[in-house]
């Protein structure tokens, strides 16, 4: 068997746009001048509790924030500008895979149940994945808590378990779990931080990644053991 586990923002959906307005949106409310777009995306895939530490710096009005983000959030879907649609390709990749006997599809994400929701919602997604941890249910990325509750829902180990993610949390995430991490080049991070942070493979496509995983449990595909 192989677990497949996908971060969300960045790997499979396109949602930039919409982050950094929500973002520019926040700080704007609390009169605060708004962090800058690689600044946003530069956090994508912590906890809004950790991304705003990281934002507003170490004495900023966190709590605030947060709250006031929640709710600037959910209006800012609403605009046709902030669409977030999904990287092309990756509909049918997630279609393929968990159609497969031998595979099973996770989800790791920094977005909260709710967000998860409402993306699933949006795809017909809510069959396909036999885990989803959010931010709602263990401690921020890179804290390994995320896919260790995954593997421990579905009995993989973690030489079975793959990290499918385009940030360096992800990737840190996934060695301090003892998983394979795959890091994917279109997302929000530079390609050599992602090789610092512990990928074993980043892949620039989806027909590359659809490749690598189908090799996934290769000395080619992915160098060293764990």
């Amino acid at each position: 068997m192989r677990f497949l586990v996908f971060d969300i923002d960045g790997t499979l959906l396109d949602s930039q746009n919409l982050l950094v307005a929500a973002q520019e949106a926040t700080f704007a409310a609390h009169g605060l001048p708004a962090p800058s777009r690689e600044e946003v995306l530069s956090v994508v895939g912590l906890s809004l509790a950790e991304t705003f530490r990281a934002l507003a710096g170490p004495d900023g009005p966190h709590a605030a924030l947060e709250a006031t983000y929640r709710m600037t959030f959910p209006r800012l879907l609403a605009e046709p500008a902030l669409a977030s649609p999904l990287f092309a390709g990756s509909d049918a990749l997630v279609r393929d895979l968990a159609g497969r006997e031998d595979h099973l599809l996770g989800i790791a994400t920094g977005k909260s149940r709710r967000g998860v929701r409402r993306l699933f919602d949006a795809h017909g997604w809510h069959t396909l994945f036999a885990s989803v941890q959010t931010a709602d249910d263990a401690p921020s990325k890179p804290h390994p808590a995320m896919l260790e509750q995954a593997m421990g829902e579905v009995g993989a180990a973690p030489a079975e378990t793959v990290m499918i993610g385009d940030s360096t949390y992800d990737m840190q995430m996934a060695r301090a779990a003892g998983c394979r991490a795959v890091g994917v080049g279109w997302g929000y991070c530079r390609v050599d931080a992602l090789r610092e942070a512990g990928a074993q493979v980043i892949v620039e496509s989806i027909e590359e990644l659809a490749a690598v995983l189908a090799d996934s449990d290769s000395a080619r595909a992915f160098g060293a053991a764990v």
